[in-house]
C-alpha cells in the first residue's frame, strides 16, 4: 500500500528529461540548449524544472520550523496548566486543550513530516539529482573529440556526478533545512519577545552576530570547497588514467614513477581538505561562542523577570526549550551552511566543464548528408591544428563514386588527419570537403558519420557483449546479420571460443573494458565485423589489418575486397602490400599531394612512392619521423 503510493510520486520529475531532444531523427549537435554558465544561474535554471515540488518543500520546510517552535512553546502551556490544576480538575479544565495539543502532535506533525519527506526523498532526490547528471552528460557527449584528448576521462565524469549531488543539495538544504531553521528562529524571536522585550533584544543581537559570521567566514570554506572539488576531479582522473593505461605501467614504470604521480594528486587533495577543515573549525568555534553567550543572556533574563513575577514557570520552561532547541539548530544550520558552501564551490567548479559550449556544432538548419554515388572531394583544404602553420596547406583531392584510393606518406605526412577532417572530428580551417556535393560542414554530424564506415588501427571496444560491439554501427540488425558479418571477418571461430569469468561465452561473452580481453587481432577482426554490418557507401580503413598476422589478413583480404565492392574507399596502410592493387595511390607529404597515380606507374616513375617501395623490410614502411 505505502510503496504503491510512494511511487506515484517518483513519476512527477521525468529523471532523463533533458530540455529539448529532437524525436525521430539524429539529433543535430548543439541543438540542445547549452546550461548556464554561472553557479547562480545553473542552480536556478534546475529549480525551475521541478519548481512545484521545489514550492512544496519550501512549504513544508517551514511548517516544520513551526511545527518544531510550537512544540516547545507548548511545554510551558503544560507547565502552567499543571501549576494551576489539582490532578481532580486538570482535565476537566485543560482536557480540551491537552487532547488538541495530542493531535497536533501526533497528526499534524506527522502529515508534515511525511509531506517533507516525499517531496525530498520521492521527488526530488532520485529524479532531480539525475535529470542533472543526465543533462549535463548529454551536453559534454556533444564536445569534439579534441575536447575529449585534452582532458581525463576519470576526471570529466567525476564533475558530471559531482554536480548533480552538489546541485540538488544546495537546493533542498536551502528550501528545507535552512527555511525551517529561519522560521523556528523567527517564532522564537516572536514568542520570547512578547514574554520580555530584551529577550528578543538579545536574539536579535545574536542574529546579527550570526549574520557576520556567515558573511565574512563562510567565503573560506567556499574557496576552500571550490578548491578541493577541483583537486579530487584530478585526483580521481589520474586514478581512472593508471588503471585505464595498466599495461604500460606493468611494463614500463619500474621505478613506481605512476605512483609518485598519482600520489601528488592525493597530496592536493589533502591539503585541499585541511584547508577547508581549518575554517570549518573556525566557523564552529565562533557559532559555540555566540550560541553561549545567547544562552546565558536569555537565561539570565527570563530568571529574572521571574523572580519579579514577570513571567510564569512555564514561561520559563518554554523560553529555556526555546533557546536550547535555537542553539541545537543553529549548530546544525552551520554545519548545513558548510555542507551549501562547500556545494556551491563544486558547482562552481564543475561548470566550467559542463557548461562549455561545444566547438564544433551542426548549424541550426543542417539538413541530414544524402549520399548518393559516394564521391569525395578535398576542395583547397587547409588545416594547422590552430598552430598557424603545418600539416595540411591548400589541399585538392577529388575521389569519384567508387573510387578505391589509397594515401602514402611518411609518418606526420597529414594522411590521418584528412581523414579525421572528413568525419568531420576537427573543422577545416580554410577550404571545404564535399561528399557528392554536399560541404560537410553544412550537414548534421550524425549522418555524415553514418555514411562512412571506419576501421582505425587503435580499435577500442565496449566492456560489453561482442554481440553488441558488432552490432553497434546498426543496432537494429538481427541476429543472422551480425553472425555473416562475424563469419566475413574470419572473427566466428574465435568468438566461439570465447568466455569471461561470469560464464558467458560467445557472442554473449564481454570483452574487458577497451577490449582488453581480446588480443589485437581479434578486437581488429570485431571492428572489421562492425564495419560489413554498418554497409556504409563510404569506407575509411586506417591500417585497418595492421594488427593482422598474414595468415588471417590473408584470410579475410578476399572480404575485405567483397566490403570495398560499390564503395567508395579511403585506405591507410605503411605496409603499401596492402593497398598496392588499388585504383589510385596517392602520395602526401608536409600536407601537399606530389603524386597519384597506380602502383606500377609510381614506381616507375621513381620518386618519393618508389623509394618508400624500395627501402620496405618485410612489407613494412620505413618509420622516419613520429607521428
Amino acid at each position: 500500500m505505502m510503496q504503491r503510493l510512494l511511487k506515484r510520486f517518483e513519476r512527477i520529475v521525468d529523471p532523463y528529461g533533458d530540455g529539448g531532444e529532437e524525436a525521430g531523427r539524429p539529433r543535430r549537435v548543439g541543438a540542445l540548449s547549452p546550461l548556464p554558465s554561472d553557479a547562480n544561474r545553473f542552480i536556478w535554471h534546475f529549480a525551475r524544472e521541478a519548481k512545484w515540488p521545489f514550492l512544496g518543500l519550501l512549504v513544508t520546510g517551514g511548517l516544520t520550523g513551526g511545527v518544531d517552535a510550537v512544540l516547545y512553546a507548548a511545554v510551558g502551556w503544560v507547565v502552567d496548566s499543571l501549576n494551576t490544576s489539582s490532578p481532580a480538575t486538570l482535565l476537566a479544565e485543560h482536557g480540551g486543550f491537552l487532547i488538541g495539543l495530542a493531535l497536533f502532535t501526533l497528526v499534524l506533525r506527522a502529515l508534515v513530516l511525511f509531506a517533507a519527506s516525499v517531496f525530498e526523498q520521492q521527488i526530488i532526490v532520485p529524479s532531480l539529482y539525475n535529470r542533472i547528471r543526465w543533462q549535463a552528460y548529454r551536453r559534454l557527449m556533444d564536445q569534439s573529440y579534441t575536447f575529449f584528448q585534452n582532458d581525463f576521462a576519470g576526471r570529466i565524469a567525476q564533475k558530471v556526478q559531482q554536480v548533480g549531488e552538489a546541485t540538488g543539495d544546495f537546493i533542498v538544504t536551502t528550501l528545507q533545512t535552512f527555511w525551517s531553521f529561519v522560521t523556528f528562529a523567527l517564532l522564537a524571536f516572536a514568542i520570547l519577545g512578547a514574554m520580555d522585550w530584551r529577550m528578543g533584544l538579545v536574539l536579535l543581537v545574536w542574529a546579527a552576530g550570526y549574520g557576520w559570521i556567515v558573511r565574512h567566514l563562510l567565503p573560506q570554506i567556499r574557496r576552500a570547497g571550490r578548491e578541493t572539488a577541483e583537486a579530487r576531479s584530478v585526483m580521481s582522473g589520474r586514478v581512472v588514467d593508471s588503471f585505464t593505461n595498466i599495461l604500460a605501467v606493468k611494463l614500463f614504470d619500474t621505478s613506481r614513477r605512476q605512483d609518485a604521480f598519482v600520489l601528488d594528486g592525493f597530496r592536493r587533495f589533502v591539503e585541499s581538505v585541511r584547508s577547508m577543515t581549518r575554517a570549518i573549525t573556525a566557523v564552529r568555534t565562533a557559532v559555540a561562542v555566540l550560541n553561549g553567550m545567547m544562552m546565558t543572556a536569555i537565561g539570565a533574563i527570563v530568571i529574572h523577570s521571574w523572580m519579579g513575577g514577570g513571567v510564569t514557570t512555564g514561561d520559563v520552561a518554554a523560553a529555556l526549550g526555546l533557546v536550547l532547541r535555537l542553539n541545537q539548530m543553529s549548530g546544525w544550520m552551520m554545519f548545513n551552511i558548510n555542507g551549501l558552501v562547500r556545494n556551491y564551490g563544486t558547482i562552481q567548479d564543475a561548470v566550467g566543464t559542463v557548461s562549455l559550449r561545444p566547438a564544433l556544432v551542426d548549424k541550426p538548419d543542417a539538413p541530414d548528408l544524402k549520399p548518393s554515388g559516394g564521391a569525395v572531394e578535398f576542395r583547397d583544404v587547409t588545416f594547422h591544428y590552430g598552430k598557424g602553420g603545418g600539416v595540411i596547406e591548400g589541399f585538392n583531392l577529388a575521389i569519384r563514386p567508387g573510387e578505391k584510393v589509397g594515401l602514402v606518406g611518411r609518418s606526420g605526412a597529414g594522411k590521418t588527419t584528412l581523414v579525421n577532417l572528413l568525419l568531420r572530428l576537427y573543422d577545416v580551417e580554410k577550404g571545404q570537403i564535399l561528399i557528392d556535393g554536399q560541404d560537410i560542414a553544412g550537414v548534421t554530424q550524425a549522418t555524415l558519420r553514418g555514411a562512412i564506415g571506419v576501421v582505425t588501427q587503435d580499435t577500442s571496444l565496449f566492456h560489453r557483449s561482442i554481440r553488441e560491439n558488432i552490432a553497434y554501427g546498426r543496432p537494429e540488425a538481427k541476429e543472422a546479420e551480425i553472425e555473416a558479418a562475424a563469419r566475413r571477418a574470419d572473427a566466428f571461430d574465435f568468438i566461439g571460443r570465447v568466455s569471461d569469468p561470469s560464464g558467458r561465452s560467445g557472442m554473449d561473452a564481454y570483452v574487458g573494458e577497451r577490449g582488453v580481453k581480446l588480443s589485437g587481432g581479434q578486437r581488429q577482426r570485431i571492428a572489421i565485423a562492425r564495419v560489413f554490418l554498418k554497409d556504409a557507401p563510404i569506407l575509411v580503413l586506417d591500417e585497418a589489418t595492421s594488427a593482422l598476422d598474414s595468415e588471417v589478413e590473408a584470410a579475410i583480404q578476399d572480404n575485405l575486397s567483397a566490403m570495398m565492392e560499390g564503395k567508395t574507399v579511403i585506405a591507410i596502410a605503411h605496409r603499401l602490400s596492402t593497398i598496392a592493387s588499388l585504383d589510385r595511390l596517392v602520395v602526401i607529404d608536409q600536407g601537399r599531394i606530389v603524386e597519384e597515380g597506380t602502383h606500377s606507374e609510381l614506381v616507375r616513375r621513381g620518386g618519393l612512392y618508389a623509394s618508400l617501395w624500395r627501402r620496405q623490410s618485410g612489407g613494412f614502411l620505413a618509420e622516419d619521423a613520429a607521428e
